[in-house]
């Protein structure tokens, strides 16, 4: 692992020190991540979510920060993948307020997109020590870990800093559980930011598009394929049809995107199916973008009595996440942070969301890509340059610190 620079005219003597910090971390970053990565928090497994939460609360909690776990709110029981009676996770929020200082709200979610059960588990170091792969190890298990080392670092020397820390466990399912407390604390808030795992290259995600879910749900009436066929009426063949108008819908170059996943239908062969349904996604720009999307698609729904019948059931819940000025400002503080570390900062858009988008929804200029760098997320191939740890580790240190001297200038 590399050692991050920690000596440069444009560090003041703090920084420096918060950068030598981070940097005898080292050893202790690259355990605390085979930990946290070797806990499954995919697939809704709430022992090793709360774990996870325990695990993070309680070395937040060292550094003098209160504890609030809040309950979440249901989601819609229509979205892909519920299930009946499942646990819905609180979210941790952690906040250490500091006088009249700027109130910053580090946001991190503590779930994955990996099989508890599967065989990809723990964190692998390659021979070379320049890479390790393990499930969650960038997105965003080494952003939450450098995220509490830099608090620690700014404890250790002495740097006050405002903070809130929110910590939730649905975001890769949409944040539904944890989105009316994102919403409440970005409002208490004047900067966000979100240790997401950093675009390649190391570079800082300042647009985002939006994205909301889709249902189709189609109705027939169910027959004998053999003995009464010319009775029956195909949901299937009503979703099919439903999907390939779907399928009319995106123009990438307005970036409007639609697109249909998982599907569900019938029975058995022999049986004309009565039920049918699929689940999609749609991306889009803007708020007038959404709005064509979900006109477009509920313009595909039937009368309730019509059959065959299709029901179209839609939520948008993240908005898109456009370049304000409050949020250049402070994508170009933490530019000048890397810069000033020897680090490069590029700015770039991406049709990836986050909880960014909910929090700068809310009002709350948002950062949001400031986690570890590597690669294969959401794929058994998950990789972390390992380098990154301290030097992500030291730019949000050293970034905390300029916020809290008012590197913002009148915050939002």
């Amino acid at each position: 692992m590399s050692n991050a620079r920690t000596s440069n005219p444009g560090l003041s003597d703090s920084e420096l020190r918060l950068c030598r910090a981070a940097a005898a971390r080292a050893p202790a970053l690259l355990e605390d991540l085979r930990l946290h990565v070797g806990l499954p928090t995919g697939g809704r497994n709430a022992s090793a979510l709360d774990e996870t939460r325990e695990r993070l609360t309680t070395r937040l909690a060292g550094l003098g920060a209160s504890v609030r776990l809040v309950p979440g709110d249901a989601a819609p029981d229509w979205l892909y993948g519920r299930h009946p009676g499942e646990t819905i996770p609180p979210t941790a929020v952690c906040a250490r307020p500091s006088g009249d200082l700027p109130r910053v709200l580090l946001a991190g979610h503590l779930d994955t997109v990996h099989d508890p059960a599967g065989t990809f588990r723990e964190l692998a170091v390659a021979p070379d020590g320049a890479r390790a792969t393990g499930p969650g190890c960038v997105d965003m298990k080494g952003g939450l870990v450098i995220a509490v080392a830099a608090l620690e670092c700014l404890e250790e020397v002495g740097v006050p800093c405002s903070w809130t820390f929110l910590l939730n466990s649905d975001e890769e399912t949409g944040s539904y559980h944890s989105d009316r407390v994102l919403s409440e604390e970005a409002r208490r808030h004047e900067v966000g930011l979100a240790v997401e795992p950093a675009l390649p290259g190391g570079a800082l995600a300042v647009e985002r598009m939006g994205s909301g879910q889709f249902c189709l749900r189609t109705s027939g009436r169910a027959a004998h394929v053999g003995r009464d066929f010319a009775s029956g009426v195909s949901a299937v063949n009503a979703l099919a049809q439903t999907i390939l108008a779907v399928s009319r819908l995106p123009d990438p170059a307005r970036g409007l995107i639609a697109s249909v996943g998982p599907l569900r239908g019938g029975a058995a062969s022999n049986a004309v199916p009565d039920s049918a349904a699929a689940w999609g996604n749609v991306r889009f720009p803007d708020a007038e973008g959404a709005e064509t999307l979900r006109r477009s698609l509920l313009a595909l729904a039937t009368a309730p009595d019509a059959m065959p019948r299709v029901e179209v059931l839609t939520s948008f819940n993240r908005p898109a996440k456009p370049l304000i000025p409050a949020t250049e400002r402070l994508a170009n503080v933490a530019r000048v942070a890397a810069e000033d570390l020897g680090q490069q900062l590029p700015f770039v858009h991406t049709g990836g969301v986050c909880d960014g988008n909910q929090l700068q929804a809310a009002g709350l200029p948002t950062i949001d890509t400031l986690g570890v760098r590597g690669g294969g997320l959401h794929t058994p191939e998950e990789w972390i340059d390992l380098s990154s740890l301290v030097e992500r580790c030291q730019l949000l240190a050293v970034l905390l610190a300029r916020l809290a001297s008012g590197a913002m200038g009148g915050g939002r």
